[in-house]
């Protein structure tokens, strides 16, 4: 079976290449698009959804903005299992700074200009604050292309969904981008920050190994 797999805002599969997915399935990393100028979010989804082969069954695998992600090509093609890493199953477990974004509507009103270089690498610096055990975290920044970084921030912000309790959630009890005590995960990574794909590879192995039979 394929395990198709999404990963976190502007990174591409490098945070996830120390998690050992279970061999007997096919692993197939789905890259992020870049959003077409005034793109809805629905039609976004269904240009990623277009990679997924749903004549067969499948398994969904979402890494933080992918979290999202996933559930939403869930909708349109139906997986045998979703599994998210450090992500939400709803609205309601949004953080405090994502939830003043969508009320505030800063995220819309910054410029394109403001998502550059110098804004990335500042955003790398403010990581180092609470993954300590990352200090390169950049390196899996890769996807910086700046009206992608907006876009895919305001839809963050502005993001709707209605629990749906077979998602299985995995999120580290450490995470400050999405809190674990807004959510009650199926599992919890002692120790777990944001990154804990990265960090705690051998305990997300472990998981997926259960979960994905």
């Amino acid at each position: 079976m394929k395990i198709y797999v999404v990963s976190g805002l502007g990174a591409d599969f490098t945070v996830l290449e120390k998690i050992r997915f279970p061999e007997r399935h096919e692993v197939v990393f789905i890259d992020w698009l870049i959003p077409h100028r005034y793109e809805e979010f629905s039609d976004y989804v269904k240009r990623m959804a277009e990679k997924i082969n749903d004549s067969e069954p499948f398994y969904l695998v979402g890494y933080s903005f992918g979290g999202l992600m996933v559930q939403e090509i869930n909708k349109l093609k139906p997986a045998q299992k979703v599994v998210i890493l450090g992500s939400i199953k709803s609205d309601k477990e949004k953080s405090r700074l994502i939830r003043t974004g969508q009320l505030t509507r800063i995220p819309k009103i910054l410029p394109v200009t403001f998502f550059n270089e110098k804004t990335t690498n500042m955003y790398s610096v403010v990581r180092k604050f609470f993954d300590p055990r990352n200090p390169k975290v950049l390196q899996y920044f890769r996807v910086r292309d700046p009206y992608y970084l907006k876009w895919s921030i305001e839809k963050i912000s502005d993001w709707k969904f209605d629990e749906n309790p077979e998602v299985v959630q995995i999120m580290g009890d450490k995470d400050i981008v999405f809190p674990i005590r807004n959510s009650r995960p199926d599992y919890i990574i002692k120790g777990g920050t944001h990154l804990f794909p990265i960090t705690k590879f051998r305990e997300v192995t472990d998981i997926l190994e259960g979960v994905l039979d």
